[in-house]
């Protein structure tokens, strides 16, 4: 893409080999979107969201992985 911007914000190893990449992303029109890129081996998915979508995204991951934290240690 042409007339962007992008800052590394996160580098994950996911499992099974996978990488999850995050990036702040400007655009020559002002607009900012998160740019979320799933590598699973040869296979690449891009995400642009915009922040709404990122806070809900984000609020979502983070309650199930308090609900899955909370439950493995009540076990």
């Amino acid at each position: 893409m042409t007339g962007e911007t992008k800052e590394r914000l996160e580098t994950l190893a996911a499992p099974y080999g996978r990488e999850v990449r995050v990036d702040d992303v400007r655009f020559e029109s002002g607009m900012r979107l998160l740019r979320v890129t799933i590598r699973e081996g040869t296979r690449i998915t891009v995400l642009d969201i915009d922040p709404a979508t990122a806070l809900s995204w984000g609020n979502a991951m983070t309650q199930w992985a308090a609900r899955v934290t909370s439950s493995e240690e009540k076990a």
